[in-house]
């Protein structure tokens, strides 16, 4: 779904452009309120998660591939206002390092990635859970479909961008259906690595998952036959309970996933790449402005042996997205502090 240079005209660029900036400017104002102690130092995380999986492109039908999106992942674990952050690190971190999807196109892909696959999958969500029986059971059912829906809406969303600024002239319906059928199952590959991540974590630690949080129930004991609710327990404080464990093991599985497993990935053509190859979208694409990176196309310059190269670009990758997106959530989350903190009076 990475848009390249030269798919959308200069005026449409720049229009998703600005759409794009005010994103991210009402999501740095959102996520002031989503990130506290259990979200702030996981957020980063999430966004390196991400990266990672991204570089894992999986086999959708003959000749195509797909990848995760991570809209419905983000918004899920850490918000939807800090969920759209996440997902604009990761484009950010991979347009200007691994020349994966246009830099005049980043827009574009914030807009359609970032945006719409957050707010529809969000929205999906908060509607599931509302209406399923609460329990863990409801929130990894609701975080499949959620992702499941995510991912065509995406690809509507680049079918009406192009309609107004596509490059070529080619047509709409064919490129729609086209977009949708492929993304359809590529959504089915999201759903299913949203809702395992998302129902690992619920397993261990639901507290940290900000889409559970309002996931009450009481417990009830049998008594003589009757069943009867226990009384409350005081919550652990949320200081008590460590983040270093979850932390330590997201970075690694996000390490490994990206230095090691993303070498057996699907070397075949992304949903939009192969549908721009078959309908000649791509007839104006443009090289890359990054091309020249030492880390484009996921590989390390002048390091011949494949495993190698990629293996050590993806961990650089994901080393370089958990820092960027940690020094964005953390100067979040001193403005956040910095709001809340009361007010010095002096005599």
């Amino acid at each position: 779904m990475h848009v390249p240079d030269g798919f959308i005209d200069a005026p449409m660029s720049a229009a998703t452009g600005v759409v794009a900036a005010a994103a991210v400017a009402v999501s740095l104002r959102g996520a002031r309120r989503e990130l506290d102690e259990r979200t702030a130092p996981l957020a980063g995380l999430v966004a390196a998660f991400i990266f990672a999986v991204q570089m894992l492109n999986f086999p959708v039908a003959a000749g195509t591939s797909g990848h995760l999106l991570g809209g419905a992942l983000a918004a899920i674990l850490v918000g939807p206002y800090t969920g759209v952050l996440c997902i604009s690190v990761v484009l950010l971190m991979q347009g200007i390092l691994f020349a994966d999807g246009g830099l005049t196109a980043l827009g574009v892909n914030i807009t359609d990635m970032a945006v719409v696959t957050t707010v529809v999958a969000y929205a999906v969500f908060r509607g599931l859970v509302k209406v399923l029986p609460r329990g863990r059971r409801s929130i990894t059912a609701a975080s499949f479909v959620a992702a499941l829906l995510s991912v065509p809406a995406a690809a509507v969303a680049f079918t009406l961008i192009y309609s107004i600024g596509g490059t070529t002239d080619v047509s709409l319906g064919k490129v729609a259906t086209a977009m949708v059928g492929v993304h359809v199952l590529i959504g089915i590959g999201e759903a299913a690595i949203t809702a395992l991540t998302v129902g690992a974590v619920v397993a261990v630690r639901p507290d940290l998952v900000y889409g559970a949080r309002d996931l009450r129930q009481k417990l009830k004991l049998r008594v003589n036959g009757e069943l009867v609710d226990v009384p409350p327990v005081a919550p652990v404080p949320v200081a008590a309970r460590s983040h270093r464990k979850v932390w330590a093991v997201g970075l690694v599985t996000s390490l490994v996933l990206a230095g090691f497993v993303s070498f057996y990935a699907s070397a075949n053509p992304d949903g939009l790449e192969r549908v721009a190859a078959d309908k000649g979208i791509d007839q104006k694409a443009e090289e890359h402005a990054a091309a020249d990176s030492p880390l484009a196309d996921y590989g390390v310059k002048d390091i011949t042996d494949a495993r190698l190269s990629g293996g050590l670009a993806g961990v650089i990758g994901v080393g370089a997205t958990v820092v960027a997106g940690s020094a964005v959530f953390w100067v979040v989350r001193r403005r956040r502090t910095a709001d809340v903190s009361p007010v010095g009076t002096s005599a």
